[in-house]
């Protein structure tokens, strides 16, 4: 059976969601979808089984997509669990992506940011898909996100 749905949100797990979501506002023009966020109370310690949960965040505008658009939600937890290692090949969720005009000037408009780089900017022609330019930088905190032009 297939479920009717709609994409609406990614959510990162920040260590200071203030500092990353200006990150993503000031190199992505990602805009702030008020309200903030403080979230505490019996209900999120069930849903997220974690007791004495409190989260404070906000909800980003990707770009591109308009009023409606799906969001990158930015979340601090109270109480943390120590970061994994960042690696293109970890499972589980690995990166978002980002299209841009320029992936040279996008990536170093990352790394002025606060960001960093993970191997190195390619050129590929991909059989059926067209030519794409990519690189994989990560924000300031280490999540890891894919900077991507395609020429078909």
């Amino acid at each position: 059976m297939i479920v009717h749905a709609r994409f609406v949100h990614t959510n990162i797990v920040a260590q200071d969601w203030k500092k990353l979501a200006r990150f993503y506002e000031q190199v992505f023009g990602c805009t702030q979808l008020p309200p903030e966020r403080n979230l505490s109370g019996q209900w999120l310690e069930d849903a997220t089984g974690i007791p004495g949960a409190e989260i404070r965040g906000l909800h980003l505008r990707l770009p591109g997509y308009g009023e409606n658009g799906p969001t990158l939600e930015i979340f601090q937890y109270n109480h943390q669990r120590e970061k994994q290692e960042t690696a293109p090949n970890r499972p589980g969720f690995a990166h978002i992506g980002f299209a841009v005009d320029d992936v040279e000037a996008a990536r170093d408009a990352v790394i002025a940011a606060g960001g960093g780089i993970i191997g190195e900017l390619v050129s590929v022609d991909i059989p059926g898909a067209g030519r794409i330019t990519f690189a994989y930088v990560t924000d300031p905190e280490g999540n890891i996100l894919e900077l991507q032009h395609r020429q078909v």
